[in-house]
């Protein structure tokens, strides 16, 4: 072998040398190149776990059946000491919420809400040990993965309660040597919102170097707690808010899951009328949710998953710190906990509440909300709380409806000169009967359309109205004459089959009584609208009639408080239409429109930008049909 030969050799094993070691992994780096490997190991030994039952207060379940001390070691790392134990319950409870926490796991097992019960008379639960879980992914020096809810935490103390009633609880989960994670909850006096920090001690030792964070799973399946299944489904999505962004929901009506990673500030298991929110104090910094529709005869509409990543310092000098909301979905107090906040600090939890999108949300949260706050602290009765509201917006919007009324008595008192135009053109010269209409309108000074924009000022309350009452979780369980919820339908007779179209299989009353007053509104609005023997007018009028009926099978399945104030709101706009045509003078009316055009012909107006383009169109209309 020359010595060029040998040389070439060294070279080459310095370069593979060298190249080895530029390309060495971190440690944190070969942990979790073992993730998977680690998983295989603790799903075993989870299946190997003796299944927990029932809901007694003490349940003897060992974690693996690895028994010998070594092979634990080796399963469960430096947390081998909290792989076996019993799992036992403490609670945490004020005047609104009883918590349940669990030792296995350290998490909150269930939650049950004071003040309220289900449709069926019984406590609301929002969830128990079975149907909900938490656990954080732990990686051990030894290169295994784990999970805390198969490991078994002690309380440091019993439940401390200080003199503003804040109660707490800290479970430790205890690992080899001194190191040990400490889960800390805090109930405090008359409030939905608990505090949930995890604080490491000297967790260096028994995890990899480099850590700075760790998997959250959290999953829930959602219970049906109202009356109208299909309703409440409707209204139960998983909501999320961007740390510097809006609120964002997924689909309420079908499975959907959807990957986040940008940083994220809370995620909501919403429910129509309560909700179990986490909130990171800092931010997740990423989040996989998903979202899966649940059989009717199970008794849940859905179930929740939630994969999150918070920041964690294993060396304890900086804690992660959450808060969880659990507790209704109520406008005021979801707002409160902004209060004093502002800017990207508000955690905008009242967003949940769909009062509807823009304007109508305004109109909910500035106008109707705070009137409807305002009287229910006089007044107990919520059907007579909705009548008052009622009469309220009729008063305010009087002024568009008189406008609107007046409107379609100058139409209506100009209809003998319209038959007129229509008698001399015939209808094939469209373009020329129209231009003769509008120049009558100009002389006497009416415009078409303005008996259309009060009634289009109207429309934005009515749609706010329709988003506020089915999401107005003071109306839950509120009856009113017949009506026992009046968040829910009203059912005076239950069918024995189903009728299609979204009826389903019962009456309202309440939706009843508003498709009878909306048709006989729309027949005093016919015969006080003037019109032509223009083609399609027929058909426009029984399209008019069909709308109340398409009503009835919309709103069957509704929250009876929204029928009541269709209902109510209908019947007073027929007494106001028969007190205004008392009042207001047809004859009257068309004097002062001959005035007008006396006036007009005298000293003609400036034509509007829209009669100007009106015209033109009708123009280039015309000539069209001359080169035809």
């Amino acid at each position: 072998m020359d010595k060029n030969t040998i040389l070439g050799f060294v070279l080459i094993a310095l370069i593979v040398l060298g190249f080895s070691q530029l390309n060495k992994p971190s440690e944190k780096e070969i942990a979790l190149k073992h993730y998977n490997d680690s998983i295989a190991l603790v799903e075993q030994n989870k299946a190997q776990a003796t299944p927990v039952a029932g809901s007694t207060s003490t349940k003897t379940a060992d974690s693996t059946a690895v028994t010998d001390t070594t092979k634990l070691a080796d399963a469960f790392g430096g947390f081998s000491p909290s792989a076996k134990g019993q799992e036992k319950f403490y609670t945490l409870e004020n005047e609104l919420i009883k918590l349940t926490l669990s030792n296995k796991g350290g998490r909150v097992s269930s939650v049950q809400l004071k003040k309220y019960r289900t449709h069926d008379s019984l406590p609301l639960v929002l969830f128990d040990e079975k149907e909900s879980s938490m656990g954080f992914t732990f990686v051990t020096n030894n290169n295994r993965v784990i999970n805390s809810s198969s490991l078994y935490f002690e309380p440091v103390s019993s439940v401390i309660k200080d003199a503003q009633g804040n109660q707490t609880l800290i479970l430790r989960l205890k690992t080899t040597g001194d190191s040990y994670i400490d889960f800390a909850y805090t109930l405090p006096a008359n409030n939905y919102m608990v505090s949930f920090g995890i604080k490491a001690n000297n967790m260096t030792t028994v995890m990899p170097a480099g850590i700075n964070s760790l998997d959250m799973q959290w999953t829930s399946k959602i219970r049906q707690q109202e009356k109208g299944r299909k309703f409440e489904d409707r209204y139960s999505s998983i909501e999320y808010k961007y740390v510097a962004d809006d609120v964002e929901k997924m689909s309420e009506s079908k499975d959907d899951q959807k990957d986040l990673p940008n940083k994220v500030k809370w995620v909501a298991f919403k429910d129509q009328f309560f909700s179990s929110i986490l909130i990171a104090n800092e931010d997740f910094s990423s989040a996989k949710l998903k979202s899966t529709l649940e059989k009717e005869e199970t008794n849940y509409l859905k179930s929740y998953a939630a994969d999150l990543v918070v920041g964690f310092d294993p060396t304890g000098k900086k804690p992660t710190t959450f808060r969880m909301y659990f507790g209704p979905n109520q406008f005021k107090v979801l707002a409160a906990y902004d209060k004093g906040v502002s800017g990207d600090s508000e955690l905008k939890l009242n967003k949940i509440i769909p009062l509807g999108w823009g304007i109508f949300g305004w109109i909910n949260q500035f106008a109707i909300i705070p009137m409807f706050n305002l009287f229910s602290q006089f007044i107990s009765n919520f059907g007579l709380i909705i009548l008052l509201l009622t009469l309220v917006i009729k008063v305010v919007l009087f002024p568009l409806t008189y406008k609107s009324y007046v409107s379609s008595a100058k139409m209506r008192v100009l209809k003998p000169e319209i038959d007129e135009i229509h008698a001399k053109i015939p209808a094939e010269k469209a373009a020329e009967r129209q231009k003769a209409t509008m120049d009558l309108y100009s002389k006497v000074g009416v415009s078409p359309l303005s008996g259309c924009v009060p009634s289009l000022l109207q429309m934005p309350l009515l749609f706010a109205m329709f988003s506020f009452f089915p999401a107005a979780i003071e109306l839950r369980q509120q009856s009113f004459l017949w009506a026992t919820d009046l968040s829910t339908y009203d059912s005076i007779m239950h069918l024995p089959f189903t009728i299609p179209f979204g009826f389903g299989d019962h009456v309202s009353l309440f939706c009843l009584l508003m498709t009878v007053t909306n048709i006989v509104y729309t027949k005093l609005n016919m015969a006080n609208t003037a019109t032509t023997d223009q083609p399609g007018g027929a058909m426009m009028k029984w399209m008019m009639y069909l709308m109340p009926l398409m009503f009835l099978f919309m709103f069957n399945n509704y929250a009876s408080g929204l029928s009541y104030y269709y209902f109510i709101a209908t019947l007073i706009s027929i007494l106001q239409t028969y007190i205004i045509r008392a009042t207001v003078d047809e004859k009257k009316i068309l004097a002062q429109l001959h005035a007008k055009r006396n006036s007009n012909s005298k000293n003609p107006p400036k034509k509007s930008g829209f009669m100007e383009r009106l015209e033109k169109m009708q123009r280039e209309q015309q000539q069209a049909q001359k080169r035809k």
